[in-house]
């Protein structure tokens, strides 16, 4: 019933038309459609495309930043009716670039993807110590760590992540994802961190299979 303004949506989100998007998204509201609806069917569902364009490379850092800002204008019109329909996000993220390290595009991409899925994100930023994933982590009740590290020097606080977290005896509520160029399957086994994934996309959707 609601198919068509629900495609415009997320059509519009997938070409990073903003000011379309919030126009579209009071209309569908003014049409009744559930704020709920507008969210998983008009504007995630549009996220997730550019998420499988991005991972087959056949759009780029870009393309996804100008859909994400799309992204960010109609949930920010949502939140209103979001909360009053009482609509939880899927899960916590406490994201961060481990200690040392400076790099920030990677990580802002994956937080936008997670967003995109769903799932509520806090990000510390760069040059983060391990003590403060972990308070954050204890304060916020997030199920997940999520440590990008993009030179072979600062990847050692990844394990650092790990170990905090099994001294502070968390470990067992806290996934640990980590990613980043210099990081690798093996380099996850060995640290005993969850999941290692080489693209936002793939991070987003693993960080909602881990929740779930």
């Amino acid at each position: 019933m609601h198919t068509q303004i629900l495609e415009e949506i997320s059509l519009n989100l997938q070409k990073g038309k903003t000011k379309i998007i919030k126009t579209l998204v009071p209309k569908a509201l003014e049409e009744g459609v559930p704020a709920k609806e507008i969210l998983n069917d008009g504007l995630l569902a549009g996220m997730s495309i550019v998420g499988v364009k991005f991972k087959n490379n056949e759009i780029f850092v870009p393309e996804v930043l100008i859909a994400a800002r799309a992204m960010k204008a109609g949930t920010e019109i949502l939140k209103p009716y979001l909360v009053s329909d009482d609509v939880k996000p899927v899960g916590k993220v406490v994201l961060g670039t481990v200690r040392g390290d400076f790099h920030d595009i990677g990580k802002n991409l994956v937080k936008m993807m997670m967003e995109g899925n769903g799932l509520e994100v806090i990000d510390l930023g760069v040059d983060v110590a391990p003590e403060t994933f972990v308070s954050t982590a204890k304060e916020q009740g997030a199920q997940i760590i999520a440590c990008s590290a993009l030179l072979t020097t600062t990847m050692g606080e990844m394990k650092n992540v790990v170990d905090l977290c099994l001294a502070e005896g968390i470990r067992e509520n806290v996934k640990i994802m980590i990613g980043g160029a210099p990081i690798t399957d093996e380099y996850c086994a060995e640290i005993g961190a969850d999941a290692y994934t080489s693209d936002a996309a793939t991070a987003a959707e693993t960080a909602v299979s881990l929740i779930a």
